[in-house]
């Protein structure tokens, strides 16, 4: 019998600093700029597991969910993102990422849902497999939100 683990919730760990402007009325890190912290996370983890060079393969993003946990106060200090992949399936993956404050707080969690695209075509097109071996060991703890996810059909 094989033996289980349990997958990390993590993989990388991403520092990203704020900016004062990224701040609303609220006093706080706004939602926009919260999803442009995830997408800078996101680049930055796909630099550090697929090395630079030529590709025949790009990303789109078909979704991505987040749930605020906590308001994010602006700090000269950066807050952690942390990566992961969370699925892997035939033409698509998914990212999962948690944001912390400074003083280690769950701020909030997102999953994003790309699909590998032919770039000559723009078409959705299976994962090639250096790349599938890359998610592969990059695999850990799927995003489990709190809240249910409101039924948008009908």
């Amino acid at each position: 019998m094989a033996s289980e683990r349990s997958a990390p919730d993590y993989v990388l760990e991403i520092p990203v600093h704020l900016r004062w402007g990224d701040m609303d009325i609220n006093n706080h890190i706004n939602n926009v700029q919260i999803s442009r912290l995830f997408e800078e996370a996101r680049v930055r983890s796909f630099h550090e597991w697929i090395p630079d060079g030529p590709r025949n393969f790009s990303f789109l993003v078909a979704r991505q969910d987040i749930e605020f946990s906590a308001p994010v106060h602006y700090s000269t200090h950066p807050v952690t993102v942390r990566s992961c992949i969370g699925r892997v399936g035939r033409s698509s993956f998914t990212m999962a990422l948690r944001l912390f404050d400074k003083e280690g707080v769950l701020c909030a969690t997102a999953e994003t849902t790309l699909v590998v695209v032919d770039p000559a075509v723009g078409r959705p097109t299976p994962i090639p497999d250096q790349l599938r071996e890359v998610l592969l060991n990059s695999l850990g703890e799927p995003v489990k939100f709190h809240s249910a996810r409101a039924n948008t059909a009908g």
